[in-house]
């Protein structure tokens, strides 16, 4: 059942059933997100059920902007480090994933039963208006992984949370989200910065802000945390993505001919082709405009019902980090 976003009613009744430990999805700037309310065991299992994700697999807990933000960060969370009080003043709210060592007791589920916990704040106002309204009723902070079956293409429409699960789930309509790709991850648990899941947020912007280097896992000799959207393999359409350069790609429909069929290009390149049956779409040149499109495109070929999706590798430069992370994950699953 999706709903306005918009509507102050379907607000409250979102947050109702919240509160009630039911499932709603919501609009962030990153993609949708399938809520339930953190601080709630059983509630969360339920998102771990609807999405078949393994249960010690975390999931990022959303809080709200404002007043009541360091109120929702302490009761998830213990007193965090100041380069990541850093973070949030330069990045909250937006596309930034913090992870801090957790508070006791509280969200083990969520947390995937570690001792740290995934938080951010999200920009979307419906998701602030949702996070609002239900703090109002208790709820501290959403648990809210990308509302997809697990494994697969994250959403950025209501329409593509409905086609994953149906018309029973409550979603909210926020149009489609602006940013595209999930939050940045930065790991804040121990003692330094570590990038986990690179987004739209470059490390020269986190750096600055934070006043430090930030590491890579291959810096920090401890195992890394484990955080949403980290595993080698993920955010796969049905079809097999192959990333190719744009030489690779033009040889390759070359040879084909007119006989190319049920493949799909993505890609900035110009590309001919002498087959009708060929989908292409063009890759925008600028970074966050690719990453906008990113998951839609993938879901538009799937729909189109192809086997092959071929798409021009990205450039090596650190504005494209964050695509070229899921569309190589993406590969991956191939």
């Amino acid at each position: 059942m999706i709903l306005d976003g918009r509507s102050a009613e379907a607000i409250e009744q979102a947050a109702r059933t919240l509160r009630a430990a039911g499932l709603v999805a919501f609009p962030t700037e990153t993609v949708y997100g399938l809520g339930a309310d953190a601080a709630n065991d059983a509630a969360v299992a339920g998102i771990f059920t609807a999405k078949g994700r393994p249960s010690d697999h975390p999931l990022i807990v959303h809080v709200s902007a404002g007043a009541g933000q360091a109120q929702a960060i302490e009761h998830f969370a213990q007193p965090l480090p100041d380069f990541a009080r850093r973070l949030v003043e330069a990045f909250w709210p937006g596309p930034l994933t913090l992870i801090v060592t957790r508070q006791h007791g509280v969200a083990r589920a969520a947390a995937g039963g570690q001792d740290t916990i995934g938080l951010r704040c999200p920009a979307h106002p419906v998701a602030q208006a949702l996070l609002v309204a239900c703090a109002a009723q208790g709820v501290a902070g959403l648990a809210g992984p990308s509302a997809n079956r697990f494994g697969r293409v994250s959403p950025t429409t209501a329409q593509h949370v409905q086609g994953e699960f149906g018309d029973d789930l409550l979603i909210l309509d926020g149009g489609p989200c602006a940013v595209g790709i999930e939050s940045t991850i930065i790991d804040c648990s121990r003692g330094v910065p570590v990038l986990l899941r690179p987004g739209l947020i470059t490390r020269a912007r986190i750096e600055a802000a934070c006043g430090e280097r930030l590491r890579t896992r291959q810096d920090v000799g401890a195992p890394d945390p484990r955080a949403s959207g980290t595993l080698e393999a993920h955010y796969a359409p049905s079809a097999k993505v192959r990333l190719m350069d744009a030489a690779a790609i033009r040889t390759a429909l070359d040879l084909l001919g007119a006989d190319a069929r049920h493949i799909a290009v993505w890609s900035r390149a110009e590309l001919k082709s002498r087959s009708s049956h060929l989908l292409q779409r063009r890759m925008p040149d600028d970074a966050a405009a690719a990453a906008r499109l990113l998951f839609a495109v993938l879901r538009e070929f799937d729909a189109q019902g192809v086997k092959l999706i071929w798409v021009e590798t990205p450039p090596d430069e650190p504005a494209w980090e964050g695509v070229r992370d899921r569309l190589q994950r993406a590969a991956a699953a191939g």
